[in-house]
C-alpha cells in the first residue's frame, strides 16, 4: 500500500524506455475523469487500491544517452521468462567471473553485506545495481534502504535511508490481504505517479489514476503517497504501467507491490520512502544497470 499528497502541478505525461525487455501489447488509457482511490483493509499492496487503474501504452522510447522521444509506438521486443522475473525466489546469479578482480577497499565490500548466500545467489548476474531493504524484524513495519552500486573494485553503498514497509511485517509467501511485505529478489523495470517524471531513466507512467485519498491503516492521510512510485516486480507484467492489474501468478497472491512516497504509516505491502529519497532513487535508477531489489528482514535476508 502507498500513498501520496494531494499535489496542485499536474503536468503534461512523461514518457520513457529503458533497454529491458518490454511487452508492445497496446494498453487503453484511462477516462479523463480523476479517480479517487479509497483504502480497504481486504486489498494488498498498492495497485490494489486502483478500482479502475489506468493501463497506459509502453512510453515511446528515448535515445541511449539523449533526450526522451514524444509520440512514436515502440518496436516489438522479445518476452522475458515471467517466472524469472515475477517469482520471490528471483533469477539464481553469482559474481561475475569478470569483476571484483580489484581488492576492494573497506567501504566497497566485494560481497553485499547483510546477505547470505541464498539470498546473493538469486540476484542476476547482469545486475549492477541493487536496493536492499533491511527490515527490523520479521513482524516490524520499519526497515532501512540501501542502494549499491558494482563496481570494478566492489560494492559502493549509498545513503542509508529509514523506510517503511508493511503493517505486520514480512512473509516468504505473501497473499492477498495478510498486510505483509514479500521477502525475495525482483527487478525494477517501471516507474509511475501523479506528478511529472522527476528525471528517472525508466519508463514513467504520469496519470491521474495514481490519485489516493482517505485515511491509512493508522489513521493517517494516504494523500500523496503516489505522487512517485517504482513497481516492484512481484507478480506483475514488467514493462507495464504499475497500475496494470495482470496478476501472471493469480490474484490469491496478490500485487501492486511498490516503492512509493511514506505516508507517515505502515504499508499493506510496499517500501516507503520520503518524497526526496523516493526522487533521488528515480534518478539514479538505470535500466541499463540492471536494477533489482532486495527485500525482506534482516534475518531471513541473511540466509
Amino acid at each position: 500500500m502507498a500513498s501520496s499528497t494531494d499535489h496542485p502541478h499536474r503536468g503534461s505525461r512523461s514518457s520513457r524506455r529503458d533497454p529491458w525487455p518490454a511487452f508492445p501489447r497496446p494498453i487503453p488509457r484511462l477516462p479523463r475523469p480523476a479517480v479517487a482511490l479509497l483504502m480497504t483493509v481486504a486489498l494488498t499492496g498498492c495497485a490494489a487500491l486502483a478500482e479502475n487503474p489506468a493501463r497506459d501504452g509502453r512510453p515511446p522510447a528515448s535515445p541511449a544517452g539523449g533526450a526522451p522521444a514524444h509520440g512514436g509506438a515502440p518496436a516489438p521486443r522479445s518476452t522475458p521468462s515471467a517466472q524469472s522475473l515475477l517469482s520471490p525466489q528471483g533469477a539464481p546469479g553469482t559474481a561475475s567471473a569478470t569483476e571484483g578482480r580489484t581488492e576492494p577497499p573497506a567501504d566497497a565490500p566485494a560481497a553485499l553485506p547483510g546477505l547470505g548466500p541464498r539470498t546473493r545467489a538469486q540476484i542476476p548476474d547482469s545486475s549492477r545495481q541493487v536496493v536492499v531493504v533491511t527490515g527490523r524484524a520479521r513482524d516490524a513495519n520499519r526497515s532501512e534502504v540501501v542502494l549499491y552500486s558494482r563496481t570494478p573494485a566492489g560494492w559502493r553503498a549509498g545513503t542509508p535511508w529509514p523506510a517503511r514497509n508493511a503493517q505486520k511485517g514480512w512473509t516468504e509467501n505473501h497473499v492477498l490481504g495478510d498486510l505483509r511485505s514479500p521477502i525475495g529478489v525482483f527487478t525494477l523495470t517501471d516507474a509511475g505517479g501523479l506528478l511529472p517524471d522527476p528525471g528517472t531513466r525508466l519508463p514513467y507512467y504520469q496519470d491521474e489514476g495514481f490519485g489516493i485519498s482517505g485515511p491509512g491503516l493508522a489513521g493517517e492521510s494516504l494523500e500523496g503517497a503516489f505522487d512517485h512510485v517504482i513497481a516492484i516486480d512481484y507478480n506483475r507484467v514488467p514493462g507495464t504501467s504499475p497500475l496494470d492489474p495482470t496478476r501472471p501468478l493469480g490474484e490469491e497472491k496478490g500485487g501492486g507491490i511498490w516503492l512509493h512516497v511514506d505516508h507517515e504509516g505502515p504499508t499493506q505491502g510496499c517500501v516507503s520512502l520520503s518524497e526526496e529519497h523516493m526522487k533521488e532513487l528515480l534518478r539514479a535508477l538505470d535500466p541499463a544497470r540492471r536494477p533489482v531489489i532486495v527485500m525482506g528482514d534482516a534475518q531471513s535476508l541473511q540466509k
